[in-house]
């Protein structure tokens, strides 16, 4: 950290003014586990060949790590596995700290480290220069002796990668500094939802009652705004009956009205399985279409987003199609068109609902099938094979690109 401090003469005045700035450098840290499983199907597969980790993001950087069972170069004759981190997005001098760790899986703690934290470097942090460059070790560990190892526990390796990039600013001169405390907003609406004091609604669901305010109500929902304001409102706005939401549901749902955001659902459930969360998640979209809460409902396809899955994908999308969520029908279509996945979704009970419900959506789903099917024998027919070092497999030179 720097500080510069500049002096400046003022008019009708014998002393100079002082002004400051100061100039942070520092990292941002991130880290990332990669698992290798299936090391004795991977190795062989040849020197320069490599299977690489999923990207993830630190200091506004793609990274991803790279697994060489067969080693980098050939002038090792695969006598070392190599391991390296790239950066994968596009970048010019990003200057950042390393370390990459072979976790020893015994327990013992006998990692296999290389690190650039904590220790002085001579020539600063290392520097990648463009999308594609790799910082790691060719010779990383003897193929022998890993195999032979702690390292290595029912046929999986275990890599923990930290990545720290190196980012500067300046800071100019401030007076004072009042810190401001976070809005709580929503705390003291759902207090409100809490209290029932001042409620002047009644909602009635599946023989439960649940107090609310109008105002609020009105406030959050364009729909509950024209029942309770509206010129066409009903004449006792005092007592709802709600037919279609489940209570459960409902409960949920006013909780997010006044608070903003979903209650734990595992609490409320008493269950942490996938499929629970995945199904409160579907009558809450239909909850928030109908009455017009779009953040709830977005939340809600982002949740069935990250919850799509055989026994699951049929379903969603029938509910995607009928609430018109695009970006959730799109995700769910290019699921079931994958080969892998397609037989065992046509066998479950919710393909049958699919059919039943939506049966134009299975013209879409065959448009899907086959454009997937001449995707990979397009790519199949042009694929060519390259070397990370920026070669082709006939040794003419590439520009190198990370997909």
């Amino acid at each position: 950290m720097d500080a510069i401090r500049v002096c400046a003469e003022v008019p009708g005045s014998s002393k100079p003014t002082l002004t400051e700035s100061t100039s942070r450098t520092e990292t941002i840290n991130g880290s990332h586990e990669f698992k290798i499983s299936g090391y004795s199907l991977a190795k062989g597969m040849g020197i320069g060949k490599y299977v690489a980790s999923d990207t993830f993001t630190v200091g506004g950087y793609s990274w991803a790590v790279y697994f060489y069972p067969d080693g980098k170069s050939p002038e090792d004759n695969s006598l070392y596995v190599s391991l390296f981190i790239a950066l994968a997005s596009e970048g010019v001098d990003v200057r950042a700290l390393f370390e990459l760790t072979l976790v020893d899986q015994s327990g013992n703690e006998r990692h296999k480290v290389h690190s650039h934290f904590g220790r002085t470097l001579e020539s600063g942090p290392y520097t990648l220069k463009y999308r594609g460059s790799m910082w790691g070790y060719k010779r990383f560990f003897k193929r022998t002796l890993l195999e032979s190892s702690d390292y290595l526990k029912d046929d999986c390796l275990l890599v923990r990668c930290c990545v720290g990039v190196v980012k500067s600013s300046t800071e100019g001169p401030r007076s004072y500094n009042i810190p401001v405390p976070v809005s709580d907003l929503g705390y003291q609406f759902g207090k409100l939802l809490e209290s029932g004091k001042g409620a002047d609604v009644t909602f009635h669901v599946d023989g439960e009652r649940f107090l609310a305010h109008r105002v609020v109500l009105a406030a959050r929902s364009p729909v509950f705004r024209a029942q309770l304001f509206g010129p066409l409102r009903n004449k006792n706005t005092k007592r709802i009956n709600i037919e279609d939401i489940e209570a459960p549901i409902f409960k949920m749902f006013l909780h997010f009205i006044y608070w903003d955001e979903l209650p734990d659902m595992e609490y409320l459930m008493g269950t942490d399985l996938k499929w629970a969360s995945t199904l409160v998640a579907q009558h809450l979209l239909a909850a928030a279409d109908c009455y017009a809460l779009e953040r709830l409902r977005t939340i809600c396809e982002s949740k069935l987003c990250e919850g799509i899955s055989i026994n699951t994908v049929a379903t969603t999308l029938a509910l995607a199609e009928q609430h018109h969520c695009f970006q959730l029908k799109a995700a769910c279509l290019e699921f079931i068109a994958l080969p892998a996945n397609l037989k065992a979704v046509m066998e479950t009970d919710g393909f049958d609902y699919l059919k039943e419900s939506c049966p134009g959506l299975l013209s879409e789903l065959l448009e899907y099938v086959a454009r997937l099917s001449e995707h990979s024998l397009a790519s199949s027919w042009n694929r060519k094979e390259f070397y990370p070092d920026g070669c082709d497999v006939n040794g003419r030179r590439v520009k190198q690109r990370l997909h």
